[in-house]
């Protein structure tokens, strides 16, 4: 639940919801709508090398990663960063990106948005698709919704195959 004091906005970490249990864990910090419009936010802590989010670009808004903790690969347009602790990602509108946590390592990324897209419902989405409540293809009816577009990346295909054969 979020507090708002003078158009500032509160989330007290204990009334975050969570999604997950691990290896991929996502708290749902801040939506568009409780930050009117500015931005969306999120934590995602991955496990051992666990995907993030597959290729995608979103057409409005631009996406900031920031790593509290750990090593994670990031794809920018066509091109795979390793960030680490402290590091600081933006893709802007329209690039096409993903990330996961580096092989044999954990992350922790705060997750920006901006301008912010109702994003929890996106989220809760992806869980029902994990626990087999909804096919994968369900995502295709929803890409305008959640302005995530969902691509393919040689590169990114490339790099995560070798994550997971290592």
């Amino acid at each position: 639940m979020s507090l708002i004091f003078d158009s500032s906005v509160v989330v007290r970490s204990a009334d975050a919801e969570t999604l997950g249990a691990g290896p991929t864990t996502l708290r749902l910090l801040a939506d568009s709508s409780s930050t009117g419009g500015h931005l969306s936010t999120q934590r995602v802590t991955l496990l051992d090398g666990a995907n993030g989010a597959a290729p995608h670009h979103h057409s409005r808004s631009a996406e900031l990663f920031y790593l509290l903790d750990g090593t994670a690969q990031l794809l920018s347009g066509d091109q795979v960063v390793t960030a680490e602790r402290g590091d600081l990602v933006v893709v802007p509108p329209g690039l096409d990106h993903a990330f996961a946590a580096a092989p044999g390592e954990d992350a922790d990324i705060l997750i920006v948005i901006t301008p912010g897209v109702e994003r929890f419902e996106y989220f809760r989405h992806l869980e029902r698709i994990a626990y087999g409540k909804v096919p994968p293809e369900s995502l295709l009816d929803v890409q305008e919704l959640y302005d995530t577009y969902f691509t393919r990346s040689a590169p990114w295909d490339e790099v995560r195959l070798r994550a997971s054969s290592g």
